[in-house]
């Protein structure tokens, strides 16, 4: 069982240029998933059943995971039989008619346009650090990027001229996202004035955010930034990255942007993940509907 584990993972790693993180998810979820099998006596893919695999589903549930991450155990279990039967190292899939839980769409918190502008508005940009985190906020809210993104972003990788920046997202995954006038202001200044003096301390090679000792971000960094300037706006709910991720896509939605293009922006391979921030939208355009039609 372990060797077909291994074959699996240096396929997703090989042939499927999965990310670190995604093989190391794939890996935790099916050696667990192996463990179990095994311990009820399929020692072999062959012997494994759809009962085995639905005992396993309501052991995950039992132990209080939810929907969303029992629905991705079975994907990583449906997947990895597949490999098997490709292989043809078995000859079924046990998992196939095993149908994914329903979840339920947890909806993200936003912040208004008003809550950003208060949160962008608190680094001490008379400081260093005060310029440097002024310039990561607005890069934040500016492209919708992840926490990964953007303590990886490049030097290299903004491009002012043309107002885009390039970003390197799961799976490797390149993309070209705008961005506004405002970030690359920010950026240009930090660039200017804080940069130079970080770097002769470290060795961030061509890393744009640095920290204090010249080195790449870490992700633990980026939260407190983001958490610091949030208590300090005064803002009560909870705020973290991502938070600023979602009212970028929610922001841009209310502005009336395609949903596709608003996909595209945010890296989301499967446009119904990007789906679940319409709910804002249909709001905002009831609103709308209410305060200026005459019959609303």
């Amino acid at each position: 069982m372990n060797e077909h584990l291994r074959s699996y993972i240096h396929y997703l790693q090989l042939e499927k240029n999965a990310s670190v993180n995604t093989v190391a998810s794939y890996k935790l979820d099916l050696q667990r998933y192996l463990d179990f099998v095994k311990g009820k006596g399929a020692a072999a893919p062959s012997t494994i059943t759809e009962s085995h695999v639905s005992a396993y589903l309501n052991l995950l549930h039992r132990l209080g995971l939810s929907a969303r991450s029992v629905a991705r155990n079975l994907s990583s279990i449906k997947m990895f039989h597949k490999f098997l039967v490709g292989e043809g190292i078995a000859r079924l899939t046990p998992a196939e008619n095993i149908d994914t839980p329903k979840q339920t769409k947890t909806l993200p918190e936003v912040l208004s346009q008003d809550e950003v502008e208060a949160i962008l508005s608190q680094p001490d940009t008379v400081h260093l650090l005060g310029i440097r985190d002024k310039a990561i906020l607005e890069t934040m809210y500016a492209t919708g990027m992840r926490v990964s993104e953007v303590i990886t972003l490049k030097q290299s990788h903004v491009y002012r001229d043309e107002g885009i920046v390039k970003v390197f997202g799961k799976g490797s995954k390149e993309r070209l996202v705008p961005i506004g006038r405002s970030a690359l202001e920010w950026i240009a200044k930090y660039l200017h004035e804080v940069r130079g003096r970080l770097v002769k301390n470290g060795s961030g090679h061509d890393v744009l955010f640095l920290n204090a000792r010249g080195k790449p971000m870490s992700r633990m960094a980026i939260w407190n930034i983001v958490r610091t300037y949030t208590v300090k706006s005064g803002i009560t709910k909870d705020v973290h990255p991502h938070t600023l991720r979602h009212s970028f896509a929610t922001h841009l939605l209310e502005g009336g942007a395609d949903l596709r293009a608003v996909q595209e922006m945010l890296g989301h391979s499967d446009i119904s993940t990007t789906q679940v921030y319409t709910h804002i939208d249909r709001e905002y355009l009831k609103e709308v509907h209410r305060t200026f039609h005459p019959r609303g």
